[in-house]
């Protein structure tokens, strides 16, 4: 959950997104330390009078400003194309779940059920209870099991939504007439919040998404009451 005057990511509640942000922190060392040397480098030629002829033509510096961006490139892409693969990859998920946007929520459908399905509308902030936060409760709360790998197919039933769940590292477009998905772990339980991040009409900024994580036998419980209900 993202706080005032935060500068940095929300913490991380799955694999991927832990990876994300290790990944952010190497890239921002190598762009501190490039960002350092040209300060450096700046500052030595405006402030010094004197005048190295070795500098100004010399083959091995050209060299080795030709061939060092080369490897600090390479050191940022393999980390990155790592992680993109691991994004992209989805190993037998234990549940399935098939999110539509309207104008303006979201319904989920846990397709691995018959008849388990729901809408979720923000909740009015006159409705909300102690402790719950403006703009982002839900009135039915996305319910996934903890540890195990989840599966979301995201579509639209009239304009493009977008599907996002920051602490999770997934960020998925809702297109009408396309499937797209996107998969994750929540590697703990608790309660994560995201929100339709493409601008999609009027009440775009009311149509948060909140997915709580729970132990298997809490999930299978919930999931039982809802059968019933239906």
């Amino acid at each position: 959950m993202a706080h005032p005057a935060q500068l940095g990511f929300q913490d991380a509640a799955s694999p991927v997104m832990e990876e994300l942000l290790h990944f952010h922190d190497h890239a921002l060392m190598i762009v501190i330390m490039i960002s350092t040397l040209v300060l450096y480098i700046i500052t030595a030629m405006v402030s010094t009078k004197h005048i190295n002829k070795n500098i100004l033509d010399s083959q091995e510096i050209e060299i080795v400003w030709t061939i060092l961006p080369a490897i600090i490139l390479v050191m940022i892409a393999l980390p990155s194309l790592r992680i993109l693969y691991l994004m992209d990859e989805i190993n037998d998920p234990h549940l399935t779940i098939k999110a539509m946007g309207h104008q303006w929520y979201w319904s989920y459908e846990y397709t691995d059920y018959e008849s388990l399905g729901f809408d979720s509308y923000m909740t009015p902030t006159q409705d909300l209870n102690m402790g719950q936060f403006r703009l982002l409760e839900t009135d039915h709360r996305m319910m996934i099991p903890v540890e195990s790998p989840i599966r979301v197919l995201v579509s639209a039933e009239d304009v493009l939504h977008s599907w996002a769940v920051p602490s999770f590292g997934v960020k998925m477009d809702a297109t009408p007439g396309r499937l797209n998905q996107a998969a994750f772990i929540s590697s703990h339980p608790g309660v994560f919040y995201g929100q339709c991040s493409e601008i999609c009409g009027a009440n775009h900024s009311f149509m948060p998404i909140v997915i709580e994580t729970v132990p298997l036998e809490d999930f299978e419980h919930w999931s039982l009451l809802l059968l019933e209900d239906a």
